[in-house]
């Protein structure tokens, strides 16, 4: 859903009738929906279960997808991509609900292979978007969408096991909206802030004041006995670190995902770029995903053996080398695929640990929030990834063509290639900071039983 109208973006004020300005918001809007969701969707579903959040979450994305395959004007589309957004409350909420499904064995394994799914669906999203808009209507991408979202309704309708996990309490009302409010805010003063000026009032006032409303929702929550986050829980060093991991490994990931199908489309003749189509493009990024699939089983092994504070740096460890290796092999595509697939198994060994290491330390009844506290810091160190990159990318660049556009130079592609390198081993180092909980070297059986005592 999320590369689901990046073939199309340069068409969609033509399409809408619109700005071009106003047609930015159809990719913002679901990156919105889905940070908002991500922890909201974990609360509701520690209150009430986890198969029944998955089954709204997914007729959500169905609503969403009509209502967006239907639309040929601004509003109406935003309106349907906002609820793909929301959809993505699904993600932490399957995280958590596999760890009570799966045999206990098995659980590091699945807990693994979804989060890889992450990877997955945006590495393949691009290439079979860019070949549905090229070969259809661009509202055929939508009734796509709309087939999956179907099919994933009716699987969690049917196929889920019904398991009794909803926990007494009730849902923080006032803190979803704070949350919501300050959220939105600080992502769309930051995702909008190179377009609008770094300087301008609305930037400054939007990020400020997001910041403003989450410390202040941060005030609230610490004085409920029931809150929508428990910040005391997550303020403690193994989540807080885990977090702050998330942020620098999640915006690594975006770095590669924005940067590298930039360089492969920019023109050969400028002496540098590889002059790829965005088909071109999306097939050259899709192994990076399958990567990060191929690894799910490395990651549960790392995750059992030397666990989940380890592998989570070691995956930040080799996605930081993933970009090394991208500063000096930009002379082909293929050489960009090599980093890209280096970069993309630190991304599947991390996102594979971050998990792991919330619910090893949250109490079960927390445990949906926990991983979509987790999946919202993603959310965010991908959103800064994608103003910091866009910032350096149009600090540097060379007049090309007749009609002198402005493209970025190869050193503005490789400052990215080392912000992001230094990104990821920063969040390599927090990952070592992660208390080392000592039941890192118990089995499974025994990890269970340790944490249900902690708490």
């Amino acid at each position: 859903m999320q590369s689901l109208v990046i073939p199309i973006q340069l068409e969609l004020p033509d399409l809408l009738n619109t700005s071009r300005s106003n047609a930015s918001w159809v990719v913002t809007a679901t990156l919105l929906g889905g940070a908002v969701a991500m922890p909201v969707a974990g609360r509701l579903a520690d209150l009430f279960g986890k198969k029944p959040v998955l089954v709204a979450s997914s007729v959500i994305l169905l609503v969403g997808s009509l209502l967006c395959a239907l639309s040929d004007t601004l509003l109406p589309m935003l309106a349907g991509r906002v609820l793909q957004g929301l959809a993505m409350g699904y993600i932490p909420v399957a995280i958590s609900f596999v760890r009570e499904v799966a045999p206990v064995r098995m659980v590091n394994t699945a807990v693994a292979s979804i989060s890889a799914m992450l990877g997955v669906g945006g590495a393949l999203g691009l290439p079979l978007a860019a070949l549905i808009a090229d070969s259809l209507d661009w509202h055929a991408l939508f009734w796509v969408s709309l087939g999956l979202a179907a099919a994933m309704t009716l699987m969690a309708l049917l196929i889920l096991p019904h398991v009794h996990d909803a926990n007494p309490g009730r849902l923080d009302m006032i803190g979803a909206l704070g949350l919501a409010v300050g959220l939105v805010a600080f992502l769309v003063g930051v995702s909008k802030g190179n377009d609008w000026g770094w300087g301008s009032a609305t930037t400054i006032g939007l990020i400020i004041g997001g910041i403003a409303v989450l410390v202040l929702w941060g005030l609230f929550e610490l004085r409920q006995d029931d809150p929508l986050v428990d910040l005391r829980t997550m303020s403690g060093r193994p989540v807080l670190m885990t977090n702050l991991a998330a942020v620098l490994i999640g915006f690594g990931m975006m770095a590669q995902a924005i940067v590298i199908p930039q360089l492969l489309e920019t023109p050969s003749e400028t002496g540098y770029g590889l002059g790829q189509s965005v088909l071109q493009a999306g097939l050259w990024m899709a192994p990076g995903g399958l990567m990060m699939l191929l690894f799910a089983p490395v990651s549960s092994r790392l995750l059992t053996t030397i666990g989940g504070r380890r592998t989570l740096a070691l995956g930040g460890a080799v996605l930081s080398a993933g970009y090394v290796l991208a500063v000096f092999m930009t002379g082909a595509p293929w050489q960009l695929l090599v980093a890209t697939c280096i970069g993309s198994a630190g991304v599947g060994i991390g996102y594979a640990a971050m998990p792991t290491l919330i619910l090893e330390n949250v109490p079960p009844q927390d445990a949906g929030a926990g991983v979509g506290l987790n999946g919202l810091m993603r959310s965010v160190g991908t959103t800064v990834s994608g103003a910091v990159m866009a910032v350096v990318l149009t600090s540097a660049t060379m007049d090309f063509g007749p009609t002198g556009v402005e493209i970025p130079t190869l050193g503005a592609y490789q400052a990215c290639f080392i912000i992001g390198a230094v990104a990821a081993a920063v969040g390599a180092v927090l990952a070592l900071m992660v208390y080392p909980f000592r039941a890192e070297k118990l089995t499974p059986e025994e990890l269970q039983a340790a944490v249900s005592a902690r708490h």
